[in-house]
């Protein structure tokens, strides 16, 4: 701070003091300029969505649509079992078959889900591309459509198919790790051969001919004509005309 004296001796007179511009902040790096304008999404917003490719594609994994096509081959199975074509009958067979298989898909998957987020966390139930909840609404969902297909072909085939249904949860939710897992998946493969010609026998019986029907606990029009004695023949074996005159 000394002044400049001026040249006709008065005081001096104080210099301006200088100011010094601030130096420019250095621009911001790249990836913190792309956190400040596009912040990343709230993960809570976005947890649960999938696309609808995907999740159509999770649904298959889960229901191992691939394998559905060797299914139906136990009702066909069972038809020629009993000695009849396939009709009708046979065809409600494979589709309540189909179903019972399928729900068995997908309770597997909703019984093994702690086991497959360690060793299997691909799988669409650990990964979160489906739902527990929504796995198990559709095993028995498929459970009823499957029983529903098996009531239409009979009370018997409804039976059989009760069974199934019965020994296919009762194998995912339980038998699976026990030493009865064998048994419990020999006898729904049993069931299922049995349900094809169930459902095939009882659409091939028909229905019962109106000569043979008679009231509850009375014969048949059958055995009453097998029980009612011969008609009288006349000489010759000539049946009598009732009503005939002689002229005499």
């Amino acid at each position: 701070g000394r002044g400049v004296r001026q040249s006709d001796g008065t005081a001096p007179v104080p210099a301006e003091p200088v100011s010094i511009p601030d130096p420019a902040p250095a621009p911001a790096p790249a990836s913190e300029r792309a956190s400040v304008s596009e912040p990343e999404p709230d993960p809570a917003s976005t947890q649960g969505h999938v696309p609808r490719g995907s999740a159509l594609r999770a649904w298959a994994e889960l229901l191992r649509i691939s394998a559905v096509f060797t299914v139906p081959g136990d009702a066909l199975a069972g038809a020629a079992a009993a000695g009849r074509r396939p009709n009708r009958g046979t065809l409600l067979a494979a589709g309540a078959s189909l179903c019972l298989y399928e729900a068995g898909m997908a309770l597997n998957d909703y019984a093994d889900r702690d086991v497959d987020a360690i060793e299997r966390p691909h799988r669409p139930l650990p990964s979160g591309r489906i739902s527990p909840g929504a796995a198990l609404v559709a095993a028995a969902g498929l459970t009823a459509v499957g029983l529903s297909l098996a009531a239409a072909a009979g009370r018997k085939p409804l039976a059989v198919a009760t069974a199934l249904a019965g020994t296919v949860w009762a194998y995912d939710l339980h038998l699976k790790q026990t030493p009865a897992g064998p048994a419990a998946m020999a006898m729904a493969r049993g069931l299922d051969l049995l349900l094809g010609s169930t459902a095939t026998i009882g659409r091939a019986a028909g229905p019962i001919p109106r000569r043979e029907r008679a009231a509850p606990g009375g014969p048949t029009g059958t055995e009453i004509n097998a029980a009612s004695p011969p008609a009288p023949r006349g000489p010759g074996g000539i049946p009598p005309v009732a009503g005939r005159g002689g002229s005499g």
